[in-house]
């Protein structure tokens, strides 16, 4: 082999050691950027412990509720067919499906069965209180997730309601906690909560 031939050689291993690690660095950054994007992504929607026990399928599920307006998405959950009766006695049923970009903290059975029985009676048979505690849930924006850490938000009733936490564990007012949060519906955005929360006095 001659030494022009051997010269040749080595300059081409040495530029192909030299263009490997060079060409490795162009992509890092990406690479970093999309690892970074990872560790920094929002809060997994729907999230909370509650949401796995949502209809898989059908209009009750996430995906079912999306599809459909967000009084008449209530009125298909399985968990929330106490507060979809109380809309409609309240009159607020139309309302809440012709509005826009509306949140609402939505009491699932559970937190109406929360309420005495006598006092729950009382509220479903006063017309114009049934609609204040309802109004009191909802808020006309759409809450985000990223929101929720130190949320103070003024509600359709009048009055504000606040929330605080982290990660996927929040809570309303203090007292009640949301069991899953952002679940889209056509209209609205819905964080089904544990309580009845009561406008203040």
């Amino acid at each position: 082999m001659s030494s022009h031939r051997t010269r040749t050689m080595a300059t081409a291993a040495v530029t192909a050691v030299v263009a490997i690690p060079l060409s490795l660095g162009a992509f890092a950054p990406h690479a970093f950027a999309g690892s970074a994007a990872s560790s920094l992504s929002s809060t997994p929607s729907p999230f909370g412990p509650g949401c796995s026990s949502l209809p898989h399928g059908g209009k009750g599920s996430v995906t079912g509720m999306a599809k459909e307006h967000v009084a008449t998405a209530a009125a298909n959950n399985p968990k929330l067919t106490k507060l979809a009766v109380a809309l409609k006695d309240a009159g607020l049923t139309t309302k809440l499906n012709d509005a826009k970009h509306i949140t609402v903290f939505a009491p699932t059975n559970a937190a109406f069965h929360k309420i005495p029985r006598n006092q729950l009676a009382d509220l479903l048979r006063n017309k114009a209180q049934l609609k204040k505690v309802l109004k009191y849930h909802v808020v006309d924006k759409t809450i985000n997730p990223s929101e929720l850490p130190n949320g103070s938000f003024k509600t359709l009733e009048g009055s504000t309601l606040k929330t605080s936490g982290s990660g996927t564990s929040f809570k309303v007012n203090d007292t009640a906690n949301i069991v899953c949060g952002d679940i889209r519906t056509a209209n609205a955005t819905v964080y089904l909560i544990d309580k009845v929360l009561m406008p203040p006095a």
